[in-house]
């Protein structure tokens, strides 16, 4: 599903899973964390992945676009994630000096989503204890 910020923004039970994409600008960061908060309030959100996959570089605005995201969605009580960052976006950030602070991360949406306790229903039906 997509929002209407035009950035996709999926809801999978009690978390929302959200991409972010290179050509980022100050209206649609804006909208797309709009959008996200009011969904984690009204929707009682307990956590959000951000996938930035697709980033292949990273500037300051991003990186000050996932962090308010993140400091936004803590506030409101989600756990918040960023996972998927390619090796040169975490180069380019200690390069910068930039530090996403306060924010979790993850090699990928799956290891996110883990984090957050989600585990496929085929592995919870196989730990469960059969019938005799």
């Amino acid at each position: 599903m997509t929002g209407s910020t035009g950035l996709p923004l999926l809801r999978l039970g009690d978390i929302l899973l959200g991409g972010l994409l290179s050509d980022l600008d100050d209206a649609t960061a804006l909208r797309f964390t709009d959008e996200l908060t009011t969904r984690i309030s009204e929707e009682r959100i307990r956590g959000v992945i951000i996938d930035i996959s697709r980033l292949e570089i990273i500037d300051s605005f991003v990186a000050r676009v996932l962090m308010q995201l993140a400091h936004t969605g803590r506030l409101l009580g989600a756990r918040m994630i960023v996972a998927g960052m390619r090796p040169a976006v975490a180069i380019t950030l200690s390069e910068l000096g930039l530090q996403l602070t306060g924010v979790q991360t993850a090699l990928n949406p799956e290891q996110a989503m883990e984090q957050l306790g989600w585990r496929r229903p085929t592995e919870a039906a196989e730990e469960a204890p059969h019938a005799s």
